[in-house]
């Protein structure tokens, strides 16, 4: 019987440190998948920016079960879903769970924010009580254990780090309550240094978990024009994490070909200049893995 997605990315992430691209459309889990990645991610923030909405989660969880199926479909890719705050309360966080796992995710991350939440890498951050969001991972691991017999990975997101009223030692605080609740990943939002992230992981390893050496795994951001300093892979491993997030990196990418297009063809007329920077058809259909005239059997999935 094949591993499930929550298994393999265990045990992938017990062996090295694991990048994770956002995929925000099946097309980019497929070339994830084409370019060697083990695993990938799909963030609120760069879903909700494809359907011309912002991170303020107002996208749905049928939306973001839809997406995580879509990619998880044709990339063959173990991967970790944002789900916000959990789309509602307790109650919410269990068919989220279940949701998400039937979707085909490896895992989810909630986090300790007040509804609606914002971009973690922005001020004016709110926090529900501790004991509250604790209630939130209770249930999210009970229905972990219950769909998947615990191999789904539940991951704390906690946002204190960044807010005035917290700041770091209430994150580390937060953080070591969310493990004792069920979290099998902590993931400590906004943090400005090498030496924050270092002494994070650290704080988390005495306790208990499923990483090697000790704690719950461990999860770094590192997105562009936000709060963290510019990190490598390597880096992230040294510090002691476990996997690291590139939540909207291709999004960004691809939007910023989408506008430079867009704007020639409107200055222009034409986009026969913009053609060396385009997806080839071969190139398109190299990575569908499609040759007109003969069959195609869904999903081809790039990652097998």
């Amino acid at each position: 019987m094949a591993a499930s997605m929550g298994a393999r990315l265990r045990t992938l992430m017990s062996k090295e440190c694991i990048a994770l691209p956002g995929t925000f459309n099946g097309m980019a889990g497929r070339l994830a998948a084409e370019h060697g990645f083990k695993g990938a991610y799909i963030s609120g923030a760069a879903l909700t920016a494809s359907l011309g909405l912002p991170d303020i989660g107002v996208a749905t969880l049928d939306q973001f079960s839809s997406r995580i199926k879509e990619v998880v479909a044709v990339s063959n890719l173990p991967l970790i879903a944002d789900a916000d705050t959990g789309f509602g309360e307790a109650e919410m966080v269990r068919k989220t769970v279940e949701e998400y796992h039937w979707a085909g995710a490896a895992g989810l991350h909630i986090e300790d924010q007040v509804f609606p939440k914002r971009c973690g890498h922005l001020d004016g951050k709110t926090l529900v009580e501790e004991r509250v969001f604790c209630e939130k991972v209770e249930r999210a691991a009970e229905a972990a254990q219950r769909c998947s017999a615990g191999e789904f990975i539940i991951c704390a997101r906690t946002d204190a780090a960044g807010v005035p009223q917290e700041g770091y030692e209430r994150a580390v605080q937060r953080a070591t309550s969310y493990v004792h609740a069920g979290a099998d990943m902590i993931f400590p939002e906004g943090l400005h240094s090498k030496e924050d992230f270092q002494s994070f992981a650290e704080a988390m390893r005495g306790l208990p978990g499923p990483a090697p050496g000790g704690g719950p795994f461990m999860l770094a951001n590192m997105t562009e024009f936000g709060k963290t300093p510019y990190l490598t892979l390597e880096e992230f491993a040294g510090l002691g994490y476990h996997c690291v997030i590139y939540p909207v990196s291709t999004f960004r990418a691809a939007m910023k070909g989408v506008d430079e297009c867009l704007a020639m063809l409107k200055e222009k007329g034409s986009v026969e200049e913009f053609l060396p920077r385009m997806y080839t058809r071969k190139d398109l259909y190299n990575s569908l893995s499609y040759t007109p005239g003969v069959e195609w059997k869904y999903p081809s999935a790039s990652g097998k």
